[in-house]
């Protein structure tokens, strides 16, 4: 199945489908203001800051991934059930919704992520349904997937030497000219910069799957290259890993990111171009 969905396939099949609203962005907490004004008839809000993570020491970063029973538990309360066709999506660049995609899919779901998100839902004219969508609970069964498909600090400092780390942060953050949010400016030595905004268009959609992986190729990211990804918090990184899927790449995140690595004490830290 493809990652993606776009606008106009989900408007004809939306009655057979299972929709999440995953509005949020950092440093705003209206997304579920947001979804009750208006949003995808039948979709139900996913709280990205409680349900696709949990609270963490400093160490561990900003969004550590929540517990495999947390994250099943949470599935079922969305409503979904056994067989269902489920598709995600928000206003964000489709940031929140790639990271619904990435975690819901290491516990064995799979979904679709829509294309362009609620502005190219509103961009066809689709339909739009105000208020609280309730569902009964679903009876989803997810797999518990603890490990597998992601990193620690320790392995993203030792990634294989055969590998390429990406860092999925705007260049001025990789090179340490900036750093609003983390304790330390920089990047994790050896790792290449791959900027999430290459991969995408003016319009918030993802760019043709050949783009994408001329992008990844430019950075040694080759189809037989083990590639891991991070970006400040686990979110972008999630966003990555999608575009390696559409490219035909396999990446690996490291969920912890550089929230995790700069607050951990002894990490070396780099900057500039390389």
């Amino acid at each position: 199945m493809h990652p993606l969905i776009s606008a106009a396939e989900l408007r004809d099949q939306l009655d057979s489908i299972h929709v999440l609203d995953a509005r949020w962005s950092l440093g705003r907490t209206d997304g579920h203001d947001q979804y009750l004004a208006g949003h995808i008839p039948g979709a139900v809000f996913v709280d990205v800051e409680h349900d696709l993570t949990r609270h963490g020491e400093p160490h561990e970063g900003r969004h550590p991934l929540p517990d495999d029973a947390a994250l099943a538990a949470a599935a079922r309360r969305w409503g979904v059930r056994q067989g269902a066709s489920v598709v995600v999506y928000d206003d964000d660049r489709m940031l929140p919704s790639s990271r619904a995609w990435w975690a819901l899919r290491r516990a064995g779901l799979e979904v679709r992520v829509l294309d362009g998100g609620w502005q190219a839902w509103l961009s066809i004219g689709g339909d739009v349904e105000r208020g609280e969508v309730v569902v009964s609970p679903g009876d989803i069964v997810l797999g518990s997937p603890g490990n597998d498909g992601v990193i620690d600090t320790e392995a993203a400092a030792g990634w294989p030497d055969d590998g390429t780390l990406l860092d999925a942060r705007v260049a001025e953050r990789y090179r340490g000219e900036t750093e609003p949010i983390d304790p330390v400016a920089g990047h994790i030595p050896g790792a290449k910069n791959l900027p999430i905004g290459q991969l995408l268009t003016d319009d918030a959609r993802f760019r043709p799957a050949s783009d994408i992986a001329a992008a990844f190729d430019a950075v040694g990211a080759t189809a037989d290259t083990p590639i891991a990804a991070y970006c400040g918090s686990g979110i972008t990184a999630a966003q990555l890993a999608l575009a390696g899927v559409i490219a035909g790449r396999d990446v690996t995140v490291y969920p912890g990111s550089w929230s995790a690595w700069s607050n951990t004490p002894g990490r070396p830290v780099a900057t500039g171009a390389e």
